[in-house]
């Protein structure tokens, strides 16, 4: 369970993807970056790592949670004015410790830490290559074959070594690199996954979102921008464009679903967006109703601005359990929907009697849309209609999103009026491409939103990622 969201996405459709923090320059800088981690939990809660720098690299990882992974003695091992850390939720790869990150090898080049958000999808291809000629893998993840490469570069220096690398790396990564004395940003030239650049004090701080910076009082400079590579060191900042320059594809869910609402991503407030998606969703999609309930809690933004557009009274009618763990003992005895009802609980006052209308963030599969209408209409709603703040979801994402096989995706299978009878609703209304993207201030010429048309803005390779996972045997968590 992720703790931005409880909508489809993140109960049983798309995951979060990854979170990335670095710090140079301050003398309580693995702390800090704990700090920044905590902020970034939603983007992946399966495992998280900080490597810090005063000199010699050194590492502390592990399978779980920021505040499950990190006390004081193991923020005791991690002195030096410099980190990188990282949350994971896998889109490529295991779920191990194996391949918790950072990661930190030492090779001819030195010591050097890795971190990355986002999928390079040939990088099973080059894996295989390596493999054959003898390299030996820590790994199932993706961004180990950077690492590989980058030992493997006959370049004088790390800092070279890396624009070498990635020249040839196809894909969407905002990668953060540490060596003992510099902190290395990347972000892919067509600029996917986001990256932000924020100063403390003297320090110079760089994190996926800027919600990392308000926690330990960091302002926001700017974005990273797509194909810079960004060098902190002694010297102060250094910034450099080595990377071919290509159409700009911003992933559009940052905004939709991912990105917590308090970010500035991609230069815009997420929560403004959301709010006028709500808006546009309520002049295309009316629906005659009493009260507007949002999914909480990402679908609440939309909520606000929907009932603000139609008129309609906003109530919170579904309540959300914040405190339910990882691992929950589920009764022996079946409940129907039991996994829903432990997270969400509907305030039958509220809707008894009343035609609700349900604004969540997007429908993946299904099966937990049909749950949460079954709970609204049991709770004695007259009426239940669903509206959702993004087109229908299509296609898979292969660019650091983990998201079901196409033939999982309901709206790849069914219209929307064979959807809302799955689902049981009354009506069933998505938001337009053009109203999502006009919402969110972003063109659509420089708009990754492959997952809503199919239209994918570089190669992709499923068959050799398939045929990969098929191959390996399974390797048994640390």
């Amino acid at each position: 369970m992720t703790p931005e969201g409880l909508g489809e996405t993140a109960r049983g459709g798309f995951r979060d993807e990854c979170g990335v923090f670095g710090i140079y320059g301050h003398d309580d800088a693995a702390r800090l970056a704990y700090l920044g981690l905590y902020q970034l939990q939603h983007r992946g809660q399966e495992s998280c790592g900080i490597v810090a720098s005063d000199g010699l690299l050194r590492s502390e990882r592990a399978m779980g949670l920021v505040s499950e992974v990190f006390d004081e003695d193991r923020l005791n091992r991690l002195p030096g004015t410099a980190a990188i850390g990282h949350t994971r939720y896998s889109t490529a790869g295991e779920v191990s410790v194996r391949e918790a990150q950072p990661f930190l090898i030492a090779c001819k080049h030195g010591q050097v830490a890795v971190c990355h958000n986002g999928n390079l999808p040939f990088a099973t291809e080059e894996r295989r290559k390596l493999e054959r000629e003898g390299a030996i893998f820590n790994s199932t993840s993706d961004t180990e074959v950077v690492l590989h490469r980058i030992a493997r570069s006959r370049a004088d220096s790390v800092e070279e070594a890396i624009p070498e690398v990635l020249r040839e790396t196809e894909g969407a990564f905002s990668m953060l690199f540490l060596t003992p004395d510099a902190l290395v940003a990347v972000r892919d030239p067509r600029g996917f996954r986001p990256l932000a650049l924020g100063r403390l004090d003297g320090a110079w701080v760089i994190a996926s979102e800027t919600c990392a910076f308000d926690l330990i009082g960091a302002t926001y400079v700017r974005d990273v921008e797509p194909g810079e590579m960004i060098v902190v060191d002694e010297g102060g900042l250094r910034s450099s464009y080595p990377l071919p320059e290509r159409q700009r594809s911003f992933c559009v869910f940052e905004h939709v679903y991912f990105s917590r609402p308090d970010s500035m991503v991609y230069g815009r407030s997420v929560n403004e967006s959301r709010h006028k998606m709500g808006k546009r969703l309520a002049i295309e999609q009316p629906a005659d109703a009493d009260l507007v309930v949002p999914v909480p809690d990402s679908g609440v933004a939309a909520a606000i601005g929907y009932a603000a557009e139609s008129g309609i009274s906003f109530r919170f009618g579904l309540v959300r359990n914040h405190y339910v763990g990882r691992t929950f003992i589920e009764p022996k005895q079946s409940i129907r929907s039991f996994g829903v009802r432990l997270k969400l609980n509907p305030v039958r006052d509220l809707i008894r009697g009343r035609r609700v209308i349900l604004i969540d963030d997007s429908i993946v599969r299904g099966t937990t849309s049909k749950k949460i209408v079954r709970l609204v209409r049991e709770a004695g709603a007259r009426e239940v209609h669903v509206r959702i703040s993004c087109p229908p979801t299509v296609s898979p994402c292969y660019y650091g999103v983990d998201t079901p096989d196409k033939a999982e995706l309901i709206a790849a299978r069914m219209s929307v009026g064979e959807v809302r009878d799955f689902i049981e609703a009354d009506s069933l209304g998505y938001l337009s491409m053009e109203g999502m993207l006009e919402a969110c201030g972003l063109p659509p010429e420089t708009s990754c939103v492959a997952c809503w048309s199919g239209r994918y803005p570089t190669r992709i390779n499923t068959a050799a990622e398939t045929q990969y996972a098929r191959e390996r045997e399974p390797v048994p968590s640390d």
